[in-house]
């Protein structure tokens, strides 16, 4: 880090996650003489709080990192006042959402439907990486008590092995309803045809994948957790329940199942909030504008 921002004449470098791209950043602005010190700017997405924060061997390090950097960017408010409560860091956070900027699907909706092997179904969406926190097994336990079941499947874009539940699919007898991909890259394709988003999280910084449906107009039941509230708003571009409440999860699935109209009425709302709030266009200027004040 320390030589290509010599060697490019860097003004700031802009990491993500305390530890540890912000230690290494602020390691290798040391290594240059003063005049060639670049700006650093880290961005918290959650885990620097919520997991590795909260150990006494890493939150010294984190701490450090914050204090250090000469900007520190939250992705939620949620998150900005987590961070605060668990390092005890009084410094300056400025709030920039994610965005997300959708590419163009690569492949027509109907082939990838045929792909999938659905007819007529609902299709309902969850992807994320399965942490623990993540709460497959609350996933996979609502959608075992939606009926009728054989109005919908679940396609689960998977960041991870999925392996360790395929037992849980079968003890709750779900393999004719649940689909897996593993490590998808083109999200897109199979994001122009979901009708809703599932997400049982305990806790979340934001919610990326929620944001990434919400660009394709859909909708989403969710826990109402962390920086969740901040992206969707209930009853106008999602349904919100509490944390760890399956049969409220699974009566709002229900709700967008079998409600058409309110189905699509809702993504529209989410359409419109994504492109408002959270595209590129919104968000990217807030760092630009940053990057400017620490240069000036």
């Amino acid at each position: 880090m320390a030589e290509v921002s010599r060697d490019h004449r860097l003004d700031v470098l802009h990491v993500h996650y305390a530890v540890p791209h912000a230690t290494a950043a602020i390691l290798a602005r040391a290594m240059l003489p003063p005049g060639q010190q670049p700006r650093v700017v880290t961005t918290l997405h959650g885990t620097d709080t919520t997991l590795l924060g909260r150990d006494a061997s890493y939150a010294p390090a984190i701490k450090h990192a914050l204090a250090s950097s000469d900007a520190v960017t939250a992705v939620s408010e949620s998150l900005k006042h987590e961070t605060q409560r668990v390092l005890d860091f009084d410094g300056p956070i400025e709030v920039i959402h994610n965005f997300f900027a959708p590419r163009p699907p690569s492949r027509p909706p109907e082939v990838v439907r045929r792909e999938l092997g659905l007819g007529d179904e609902v299709l309902v969406v969850h992807s994320s990486n399965l942490r623990h926190g993540k709460r497959v097994d609350l996933l996979l336990e609502t959608v075992a008590r939606v009926r009728p079941s054989e109005a919908f499947k679940l396609l689960i874009l998977a960041g991870e092995a999925f392996a360790p539940f395929a037992g849980d699919v079968r003890r709750l007898g779900l393999a004719d309803r649940v689909i897996v991909r593993e490590k998808v890259h083109a999200i897109e394709d199979y994001l122009q045809i979901a009708d809703v988003g599932l997400y049982t999280s305990d806790a979340e910084s934001f919610c990326l994948s929620i944001l990434e449906a919400m660009c394709f107009g859909c909708p989403s039941v969710s826990t109402r957790v962390g920086g969740i509230p901040e992206v969707v708003e209930d009853n106008a571009s999602a349904l919100l329940v509490p944390a760890g409440d399956v049969a409220a999860l699974a009566r709002a699935l229900e709700t967008l199942i079998q409600d058409e109209p309110r189905r699509h009425a809702l993504g529209r709302a989410a359409q419109v909030r994504a492109r408002e709030r959270f595209s590129a266009e919104v968000i990217v200027p807030r760092y630009e504008a940053l990057y400017r004040r620490l240069c000036r």
